[in-house]
């Protein structure tokens, strides 16, 4: 009951925050209504498995491409470790939250990598799609079919824009890492995308929900991915043969320089 309370009373406050210290304390707008965990955590307790797979993953001058942003969280974290030669696409299909996005790159320092901001979402075809607006956190908003308990039921349906991964490698930079959020379609991000995962082989940091876990592992193994647990260093990991709630895809050809050792990862 209180949390429900709390949800409705604060779903239109926004404000800034600053991220740790490691990511140059970039200040972002954040909202209660992205989850309510932004309203009084430390930003640094919000998420500290993405904000790891940041710190030991992206570098100078990477392409990072971040799937279902919500407030830029990992964006705008991995534009301050890719700095100004690097780039950042976010692609956020709730208006609302692309808003707070765009201030939020507004207010970036010049020492962090510029970020497009795309309106849209990212699936397995270029088309139109209903798109479903949660009740409760907007961390829980999904294309329509997908989405998880957590969303308290659905607010508002929209129609959004979609595009499929190979195809956005045409009208922009290739990305060297790919985060995905995308409340249980993520295998619609990641099927059948034969450029991007067998040419292009992009380190991929995903959540995954439990029914999709088979099939994603089966995809990127497929495609000689090494998978490992997100939640965790990357540091001295053994990979796993299944996907889990976060998890951390590499090119196999690439996973021995990122597991032997920390100095490795630069």
């Amino acid at each position: 009951m209180l949390r429900d309370v709390t949800e409705r009373a604060t779903r239109s406050w926004v404000y800034w925050r600053r991220l740790p210290e490691e990511f140059r304390r970039a200040p972002i707008l954040v909202s209660p209504a992205a989850g309510l965990k932004y309203l009084i955590t430390p930003m640094d307790r919000i998420d500290p498995a993405l904000l790891c797979n940041a710190r030991e993953l992206v570098r100078p001058g990477d392409v990072v491409w971040d799937i279902g942003a919500n407030v830029g969280l990992f964006t705008f974290a991995a534009a301050a470790m890719a700095g100004p030669k690097g780039a950042v696409v976010a692609f956020e299909p709730d208006s609302w939250l692309t808003q707070l996005l765009e201030r939020s790159h507004r207010a970036q320092r010049v020492q962090s990598a510029p970020v497009i901001i795309v309106p849209a979402a990212v699936a397995s075809d270029i088309s139109l799609r209903r798109f479903q607006l949660a009740r409760r956190s907007r961390a829980s908003n999904a294309l329509t079919g997908y989405g998880h308990s957590q969303s308290g039921g659905v607010l508002e349906e929209r129609t959004v824009p979609t595009f499929n991964l190979d195809w956005l490698l045409g009208p922009l930079p290739t990305p060297r890492i790919i985060k995905c959020d995308v409340e249980g379609a993520e295998i619609e991000v990641f099927r059948d995308q034969s450029k991007m995962l067998t040419q292009v082989r992009p380190i991929i940091i995903s959540e995954v929900c439990r029914e999709a876990e088979a099939e994603i592992a089966r995809v990127l193994i497929d495609a000689d991915y090494s998978l490992f647990n997100g939640a965790a260093s990357i540091i001295g990991q053994r990979d796993i043969k299944r996907a889990s709630w976060s998890t951390l895809a590499i090119p196999a050809e690439q996973s021995a320089s990122f597991t032997v050792g920390a100095n490795a990862t630069k």
